[in-house]
């Protein structure tokens, strides 16, 4: 510890005279779309066969006139036994972001890997909490590689058209 009074510099504020430090701020977080269906309740409460389920995931993000970033996760999981719906949750969490201090190479990368890792245990729970409100087991989606995810992503837009070599 040390005698002096001095706090820890805001957010992107660093030494007079060099650039911002780099820095993520959560200034808001929320539902901005959510669904759960469970269309054959409650007789798919009692099913002896583990549905098999599909995870879909898609992140976008956009800058506002305020210089501040919405980035939103949009998780949609169905459950499905002998091609009979179990269950289907669509979820749309978003956050809204400040960003200093970043370069403009590397600020997509921080919006679509950074920005969802902060936003995905609080949509984890949510799908969780709605399938056990549903009266299944709790749904717990394993964690996500948002770098993995950011990379196909790139990669798909890059790859050529067929055709167009």
């Amino acid at each position: 510890m040390t005698d002096s009074d001095s706090a820890p510099p805001a957010l992107g504020v660093g030494v007079p005279g060099e650039a911002p430090q780099p820095g993520i701020r959560i200034l808001a977080q929320y539902v901005r779309d959510l669904s759960f269906e469970s269309p054959h309740v409650p007789d798919s409460l009692r099913g002896t066969v583990q549905p098999q389920i599909e995870l879909g995931v898609e992140l976008n993000a956009k800058g506002r006139e305020d210089a501040l970033f919405e980035v939103e996760l949009k998780l949609t999981a169905r459950a499905a036994r002998e091609a009979e719906t179990v269950f289907h949750i669509e979820l749309l969490y978003a956050g809204l972001f400040q960003i200093v201090g970043v370069p403009e190479a590397d600020l997509e990368a921080v919006l679509m890997i950074e920005c969802p890792r902060y936003l995905f245990p609080f949509a984890r729970r949510i799908v969780a909490d709605l399938t056990a409100e549903g009266g299944f087991p709790p749904f717990m989606l394993e964690p996500l590689d948002f770098a993995g995810i950011h990379a196909a992503r790139r990669a798909q837009a890059n790859a050529p058209v067929a055709g167009n070599a």
